[in-house]
């Protein structure tokens, strides 16, 4: 087939206004939070200081990227998909000795003024790393062997993001699970996923002696309600015990070793204030550092941050009120408003309308990319699409819970609103390879 030789030859235009309103709305939200009266407007977007004007930069350098990808063939992302993961994995192994440690996190490497975070770039590696595996014709990914690798390709990065205590980016990673059930993954495999998180949250809200008495005696039930089945099978009973002993093990033993080894101790204690209940430091350790990473002086109260952020977003009203006019967000009541609590700007601002308008972009956005996905003809690029499509879907659930009290605070920014330049150009990268690949989407890519 002929390649495309303009630019503009079967660009989803749709996607690209999307992507620059998004944008537009990051720029002027970022204005909103950290613009002060003793500045000048012009000044301050043409002085390369301000956050709002740094953001307008990587606007700028991601417009810059976002043309050259459009110029690439197609063919190229193909062909160095596994290339691409590997200098992802070799970015996040960079971490380990060349770290700088930020606000609790050792997963960013500085060079001079700008910040590079591996484990926000390396999704888009992931991404094309699993649609390649996915569209190579001898993958069977009906077989278990298969969809062992697929989930192997998504869980390193999040390991070694954990590791460099990046939690929440880790958890990203896992939303290319709804890739791999769209292309066959079984249902039950994402039943048992929600099944162990239930028993989680679980753990952390019933005391661990009633816990394993309430699972003991589920397990006792179902033998007894399923005896005449066991009677013609006795791996039946295998299985419900194997079962039992696996939840057992989870809450006595998986749960502690996670949240005392891996999870750090101001992570734990935002966990616990989301459930409404006190977390007690381990050991002195522990207690240093939930203080050394409170916020405003409220070293006492790890929801400090959310209260704030639900304070703002109450104010607004419904109708906002007004740019440049909110009191939470213009006098720094709220910590990270540019990054991760950057929705409760727009919530006080703009209010209720505007943030059902966000959403409905954001709505627009996720549908319109699923119906790109739907028209491939190349298994490759549908993979892509709903990689794209999953990875900003988490990222807004999580990101809007967090700054409702729904969700723990994880340091996940909002697509395309969120200050920083490796979100944008990552989330950039990721939106603008997908529109290049539905421009050739009569083409059979592998």
């Amino acid at each position: 087939m002929e390649q495309n030789t303009s630019i503009s030859k079967g660009i989803d235009w749709l996607l690209v206004w999307i992507y620059v309103i998004l944008v537009c709305i990051g720029i002027v939200s970022i204005f909103a939070a950290s613009y002060r009266d003793s500045e000048n407007i012009i000044q301050g977007f043409l002085s390369l200081k301000t956050e709002y004007s740094k953001q307008l930069l990587y606007f700028g350098i991601s417009g810059t990227l976002a043309t050259f990808i459009l110029l690439i063939d197609s063919k190229f992302f193909t062909a160095t998909a596994n290339l691409w993961y590997a200098f992802g994995i070799a970015l996040l192994l960079l971490v380990f000795p060349f770290h700088t440690a930020i606000k609790g996190t050792n997963s960013i490497i500085r060079f001079g003024s700008f910040n590079l975070q591996p484990a926000e770039l390396c999704k888009v590696f992931v991404n094309l790393a699993l649609a390649k595996y996915l569209s190579r014709v001898e993958t069977n990914f009906h077989k278990t062997r298969s969809q062992l690798i697929a989930a192997a390709i998504a869980i390193l990065p999040a390991i070694l993001s954990i590791m460099q205590h990046e939690t929440g980016l880790a958890l990203v990673y896992f939303s290319f699970f709804l890739v791999m059930f769209r292309e066959g993954l079984p249902a039950g495999i994402l039943v048992v996923g929600f099944s162990i998180a239930v028993l989680v949250v679980a753990t952390l809200l019933i005391e661990p002696n009633l816990l394993a008495i309430i699972l003991t005696v589920i397990a006792v039930l179902t033998i007894v309600f399923m005896n005449r089945q066991i009677r013609k099978s006795r791996q039946i009973l295998f299985y419900i015990i194997t079962i039992w002993a696996f939840c057992v093990g989870i809450q006595r033993f998986a749960v502690p070793f996670i949240f005392d080894h891996v999870f750090r101790p101001y992570q734990v204690k935002r966990i616990y204030v989301l459930i409404g209940k006190d977390y007690i430091p381990r050991n002195e350790a522990a207690a240093l550092e939930i203080e050394q990473n409170s916020k405003g002086g409220k070293k006492d109260d790890a929801g400090y941050n959310v209260k704030q952020s639900k304070i703002a977003i109450g104010s607004g009203g419904f109708l906002g009120k007004g740019l440049l006019s909110g009191t939470q967000t213009r006098y720094n009541f709220v910590p990270e408003q540019q990054t991760d609590f950057i929705f409760c700007t727009i919530g006080e601002g703009f209010g209720f309308l505007g943030c059902m308008i966000l959403m409905g972009i954001y709505f627009l956005l996720l549908m319109r990319i699923i119906f790109i996905a739907e028209r491939q003809r190349s298994v490759f690029s549908r993979c892509y699409a709903y990689g794209v499509a999953s990875i900003i879907f988490l990222h807004i659930a999580i990101n809007i819970c967090m700054t409702i009290g729904l969700a723990p605070v994880i340091g996940i920014p909002l697509p395309f609103i969120s200050y920083g330049g490796t979100s944008l150009l990552s989330f950039t990268i990721l939106l603008f390879i997908l529109i290049r690949l539905d421009a050739d989407r009569q083409m059979v890519l592998r």
